[in-house]
């Protein structure tokens, strides 16, 4: 095989859990084609859907599986090669050898979905489907089912969505072992990236080396990697300003395990060697704010609460620097911090580094007795569940001074109570910065993953010295 697979027993028991909680129906799982970037055979490199990897493995394009709930049949749909495709790709595992890998002994052409899935329908039986988020896939599914494509996603099954959650939420120990992997794999894409960069390099250099790191660890990027002095921008994929003294860079990268397991690590450094006083006051309670997080950080505890913790901590430190002001708790209830902290803490990670967000962020990070909030900056939140034993997720916190933003909160005299609009304008040119690690939930508390990355700004100084 070309991939690499847990044991086969792995996949077995999964399949058989999910049979057991979906209880009847028909259960239709895509996985992904290969997509062309600019004319069909110009592919994107090839991403397997998680969930179809989660339960069948097989990193391989143009699959799609049945379950069926109530005979227990399980069933692998594809096509095998021609010697036209063999030309290209050279041999591979009939789909039967790949099939009996993870432990499934029925194969059929791909094109006999449709009739499954017809039969199945006119017995008055429920098609279970997760939400498409390719457009190729939306439009197989609604030939399958007969049914405009605009009609699809309310076809979309809530029970399935909740047990495919349901167990994948909790990571195994061997997934945690390759999100340990993962996240070591970043640890080094931040070093590389924190050694190499210079005054006068285009962060395209710096975004390179980090790159190279997880292609020379035999991995791959689990998101395109965000490398910019314009750290207050929060998702910032252009590479070509000039790094320059005095800046700060933010570096937010993760790698992708063989297995497709993600690490996702953010640092702040500073172009120079030393961090400005003003940069270290803001990191130091970047700092303090992720360090407190972590402490509240256990089972039981919902994150939104964790999320509110690490607000308050960022308007202590911003107090003390004199930008806020007024009683810490009542600025985070009247959502005064999201000026310079308009994001979430954190999110579940695993397969996906947004784990499981294309099955709804209602789902996965929240719970039918808690609501994702409509407010600004709340509502960037996608975690806010009670966390359990068995989560893994980030903590993230930030500062990021938005100089748009506090023109429009000044004119709307917006906070006047919390936020001193006077002493904030020598910051107007700060950018951003963000600190990030990755955790694993336990019995007792939570562990972070993956091999040390300095964090401190002491210890981020020594590594630009």
């Amino acid at each position: 095989m070309h991939f690499n697979l847990f044991d086969t027993s792995v996949y077995k028991s999964r399949r058989q859990t999910l049979l057991q909680n979906m209880g009847s129906g028909l259960i239709v799982l895509m996985g992904n084609e290969e997509t062309g970037m600019n004319y069909k055979d110009n592919w994107y490199p090839f991403r397997q859907d998680s969930t179809f990897l989660y339960y069948f493995g097989l990193d391989v394009a143009g699959l799609v599986a049945v379950l069926d709930a109530e005979s227990g049949e399980v069933v692998i749909l594809g096509n095998e090669l021609s010697i036209d495709d063999i030309v290209w790709t050279g041999p591979l595992p009939s789909l039967k050898e790949m099939a009996g890998a993870v432990g499934v002994t029925q194969t059929a052409p791909y094109n006999d979905i449709a009739t499954w899935i017809r039969k199945a329908r006119a017995a008055g039986r429920t098609v279970h489907i997760l939400p498409p988020y390719r457009a190729e896939n939306k439009i197989r599914l609604a030939d399958w089912l007969q049914i405009p494509v605009q009609d699809v996603d309310s076809q979309v099954s809530l029970p399935l969505i909740k047990s495919v959650i349901r167990q994948r939420v909790i990571k195994e120990d061997i997934e945690v072992a390759e999100i340990e992997k993962a996240v070591s794999i970043s640890a080094d894409m931040h070093l590389a990236g924190i050694k190499y960069a210079k005054a006068g390099m285009k962060e395209y250099e710096v975004a390179a080396k980090v790159q190279e790191a997880a292609y020379i660890a035999g991995g791959r990027l689990a998101y395109p990697i965000i490398c910019t002095v314009n750290g207050e921008t929060l998702h910032n994929h252009y590479y070509g300003n000039t790094i320059r003294e005095g800046q700060m860079l933010l570096l937010d990268a993760g790698a992708e395990s063989d297995l497709h397991y993600a690490g996702d690590l953010t640092r702040t450094f500073p172009v120079g060697k030393k961090f400005t006083t003003e940069q270290k006051e803001v990191y130091n309670t970047v700092v303090a704010s992720l360090d407190h997080a972590v402490s509240l950080l256990k089972p039981g505890v919902r994150f939104r609460d964790v999320h509110a913790g690490a607000c308050e901590k960022l308007v202590e430190g911003l107090t003390a620097m004199g930008i806020m002001k007024g009683n810490t708790a009542e600025a985070v209830a009247a959502g005064a911090h999201t000026l310079f902290f308009q994001c979430g803490l954190g999110h579940m990670m695993g397969m996906d580094v947004h784990d499981m967000e294309d099955l709804g962020e209602q789902y996965v990070g929240y719970a039918d007795d808690l609501q994702k909030s409509k407010e600004f900056g709340w509502k960037s939140l996608r975690l806010g569940r009670a966390v359990e034993p068995g989560y893994v997720l980030t903590v993230e916190p930030g500062v990021y001074v938005i100089p748009t933003l506090i023109d429009q909160w000044a004119a709307e005299k917006k906070h006047t109570g919390f936020i001193n609009y006077k002493a904030l304008e020598a910051f107007r040119n700060f950018s951003g910065i963000r600190i990030e690690d990755n955790f694993l939930v336990t019995a007792d508390g939570n562990r972070k993953l993956g091999k040390y990355l300095p964090k401190t700004a002491e210890e981020i100084e020594a590594l630009r010295g």
